[in-house]
């Protein structure tokens, strides 16, 4: 047998000193012994596990294998298939193959679509070819769907910039990148775990303890596209995300601690219709390795298989009945990396997981609310986006409004909403304020005051109550919009006008604050609503002629 640690010509990145022992025993499901007849150990301290469904006498997926690397070494030489050096005689009769099955924790897990299995009678290679739709240079890429950030009214302050924008759209690549789980290891050195996560091949790390580790190698999936978000600006990560202070500004300097991951989660696309898309916890870094580590929450599932929270954990929000007219908020759940759905936590970093939500999953709707402990991103479906009003139309609204000619029913001059290509500076002279507790417009004046309740109380001439008196600003970002309909309510306190509808709906949608706290927000700056209902109706008068 081949000596460990290997000598200096060996290759100690491609994990090819963890051999296998034992006959295959596919009809079962395992290879090798181990503890519960669940893996072999071999004398580098490795436990190798390699799980297969039952493909019946003959093991077909063995033996197309076989037929297909011929006599020479494995392939499969860093999951543990190694021909020893210094080994005598040949190797076992299946032992340089490796029966796969996917270890991904969610529904779906066995389905044909995720295990790439044929039937066990079907000829030829187990294994589905790949899709071979990638899009024609002349044609549109197809879009799987937007995410956008909320607090950034169309764009962020310092501008869209490559990665870094408040609006991105997930488009199918021109070749799959997509991953799904393949092989597990045991692992009881440390020297070992290293390297296995070293080998520039996508895994997920579990530290159990100093002297216990558990690695999911994953291999790549011809029938997804892989789309990574995080803080993090090096290439691997497409969407850059960055912490979101009320007010629409992000928190920038160096004293400004960021609490979303570098990493933060993944979405993967079906490249095939309906081009489904499924969010993850966690991405995978520059290595391609996700780790987590002694005080991360993890656990092993009733089937045998690994599961965990990022520290921050990743929660997820699907509206009741769509992103719609009728849509009401729904409820706030966690997603781990494997997938899978749990109730949250005491606090967002909590060691405690929440309860297993069976009957909810993963995958993506139009409106589904993503929050990163810091931002938080909002789903837009392509037939989502189709039903939400367009920067023409917001336009045109804006053009009708100001061609009503409202007027300040105390200093008779005409308002008018500016134009959003001038951006949110100053308020422009003619711009509409608005007393947020009533509801009554006028043009900016300084009388009123009541600086015993603060700089912004002012008394509203027309039915003296007292509150926040702040300019009127239209929501230019669309896709935060349930309807095109007609500007008519604004946000308390920060004066963003959009449609009743919408503005209703994200009145009623707490958004997650800090370790456990929930508070409505304006989707367009970010300021958390105040007053009884959060937003306000919006009254005009018209012209006296």
């Amino acid at each position: 047998m081949g000596a460990w640690p290997p000598k200096r010509g060996g290759a100690l990145s491609t994990g090819a000193k963890l051999r296998r022992k034992g006959r295959s025993l596919c009809g079962a499901g395992l290879r090798g012994g181990g503890p519960n007849g669940a893996g072999h150990r071999d004398r580098g301290g490795v436990w190798w596990l390699a799980f297969a469904p039952s493909l019946g006498p003959g093991c077909p997926r063995d033996e197309a294998a076989r037929s297909r690397r011929g006599p020479g070494p494995s392939r499969r030489s860093g999951s543990g298939a190694e021909q020893g050096r210094g080994s005598k005689g040949a190797a076992p009769s299946g032992a340089g193959s490796a029966a796969r099955m996917v270890l991904e924790g969610n529904p779906e897990v066995g389905s044909p679509r995720n295990s790439d299995l044929r039937h066990p009678g079907s000829q030829g290679s187990c294994v589905l070819s790949s899709p071979g739709e990638d899009a024609q240079p002349d044609q549109e890429p197809i879009k799987y769907g937007e995410l956008i950030v909320l607090g950034y009214n169309g764009c962020l302050a310092s501008g869209d910039k490559g990665r870094r924008r408040s609006r991105l759209a997930l488009s199918r690549r021109p070749h799959a990148n997509g991953v799904k789980p393949d092989v597990m290891h045991h692992i009881s050195t440390p020297l070992v775990s290293k390297a296995l996560s070293n080998r520039g091949q996508h895994s997920i790390s579990y530290t159990l303890s100093r002297s216990h580790s558990v690695i999911v190698e994953y291999t790549h999936d011809s029938d997804t596209d892989m789309f990574q978000i995080g803080r993090s600006t090096e290439n691997m990560i497409d969407f850059v995300v960055t912490d979101t202070s009320p007010g629409g500004g992000a928190a920038e300097g160096p004293s400004a601690q960021s609490t979303i991951s570098r990493y933060a989660c993944r979405i993967l696309c079906d490249r095939r219709p309906p081009y489904t898309a499924r969010i993850y916890a966690a991405g995978f870094d520059a290595s391609s390795n996700i780790f987590l580590g002694e005080r991360a929450a993890k656990w092993r599932t009733p089937d045998g298989l690994m599961d965990g929270l990022t520290t921050n954990g990743v929660l997820v929000m699907h509206p009741a009945g769509g992103f719609s007219e009728d849509s009401a908020p729904g409820v706030w759940r966690e997603i781990s990396v494997c997938g899978n759905v749990y109730t949250l936590r005491d606090s967002r970093s909590a060691q405690q997981r929440g309860k297993l939500v069976e009957n909810e999953s993963n995958v993506l709707q139009d409106g589904s609310l993503i929050d990163l402990c810091g931002a938080t991103l909002l789903w837009r479906t392509p037939a989502g986006l189709l039903r939400a009003p367009t920067l023409k139309q917001l336009e045109a609204q804006r053009q009708e409004a100001n061609a009503a000619r409202p007027q300040c029913p105390v200093g008779l001059s005409t308002l008018a909403f500016p134009s959003p290509a001038r951006g949110r500076t100053a308020p422009d002279k003619q711009q509409p304020w608005v007393y947020v507790r009533c509801g009554h417009v006028h043009g900016y004046h300084g009388w009123g005051c009541r600086r015993e309740r603060g700089p912004q109380e002012r008394e509203c001439p027309l039915c003296r109550l007292v509150g926040p008196y702040v300019p009127l600003w239209l929501g230019q970002e669309a896709g935060l919009c349930l309807d095109p309909g007609p500007p008519s309510h604004a946000f308390a306190p920060c004066g963003h006008v959009c449609s009743e509808k919408t503005a209703r709906y994200w009145a009623q949608t707490p958004l997650p604050h800090g370790t456990h706290a929930f508070h409505a927000a304006c989707p367009f700056c970010g300021a958390w609503l105040t007053g009884e209902h959060g937003c306000v109706r919006l009254i005009f008068q018209g012209p006296l002629d």
